[in-house]
């Protein structure tokens, strides 16, 4: 399965369905995606892609972005039925582009993203209970999908029963929009390259190191979650609505749009 979906400017827009999950069930399709920064759908380039948007019945969209970024870039374009939430889950901002050589680039990414995991606390647990609790499909994103979004679909994944091997492989599929997500970067930045020989990576290691610090700072995803206001309810629900049988369809029962063929630009190099 082939969760890329074909868009022009975004370049990491993904479905979470289809994947095994505890209690011989599967994650449903089409209800539940992850992106990139969904402003570009405003651009002149991206109209192709509003239309490809527009066909997936979206219904909510959960920005986990700064309000400064989105004052610089903007949000997704409005549509009536289309419910908007800003819910910023990062405290401590930093210049990924502008880090230097480290010794173990994946124990200090995952650190950083430790430091949302810190801090965020309730803006997560907010993000939860807006999947769990909102009507039609829904997708979740930041500015290139990678790391607030990595972490808010480990998270869901993980509560919804999906094991750690498949967790990790789905953070990693960030992979394959890495040298998109570089040009990009320098697309805004006079043809300069990030300075970072890492930006844009997002290898299994990351998300390997900060669950096993989630298991042994706080008891695992589930107690992590309960600690900062999800209630058992909250999970109940979003099992409800992401999960089905495995001998069921996994997608929704509605007609499915089109799927357009996702390029795979490749890795980027070490």
């Amino acid at each position: 399965m082939d969760r890329y979906l074909g868009f022009d400017r975004l370049h990491n827009f993904r479905d979470l369905g289809g994947y095994p999950a505890a209690g011989e069930q599967l994650t449903r399709s089409r209800v539940l995606y992850r992106s990139d920064n969904l402003a570009k759908l405003h651009e002149p380039a991206a109209k192709a892609d509003r239309a490809r948007f527009d066909a997936l019945g979206i219904r909510t969209v959960v920005d986990l972005r700064h309000d400064w970024e989105l004052t610089r870039s903007g949000r997704v374009p409005a549509r009536e039925g289309l419910a908007f939430h800003r819910i910023g889950i990062e405290h401590r901002p930093w210049d990924q582009a502008a880090t230097g050589p480290l010794p173990d680039p994946w124990r200090y990414l995952a650190d950083k993203l430790g430091e949302i995991i810190a801090d965020g606390g309730e803006e997560i647990a907010e993000v939860i209970g807006v999947l769990a609790h909102s009507e039609g499909p829904a997708v979740f994103h930041c500015a290139s999908g990678k790391d607030r979004t990595g972490i808010i679909a480990a998270l869901v994944l993980t509560l919804l029963g999906v094991d750690r091997d498949t967790v990790a492989a789905d953070f990693a599929l960030t992979e394959r929009a890495t040298a998109r997500l570089r040009a990009d970067w320098s697309a805004r930045n006079e043809g300069r390259a990030p300075g970072w020989e890492h930006y844009g990576r997002a290898p299994e290691a990351v998300i390997r190191h900060l669950l096993d610090d989630l298991d042994r700072d706080h008891g695992g995803v589930a107690a992590y979650v309960a600690a900062h206001g999800v209630p058992e309810t909250t999970v109940t629900a979003l099992r409800a609505r992401f999960l089905v049988p495995a001998g069921e369809p996994a997608r929704e029962p509605a007609e499915e749009p089109a799927r357009v063929p996702a390029e795979d630009p490749g890795r980027a190099a070490d």
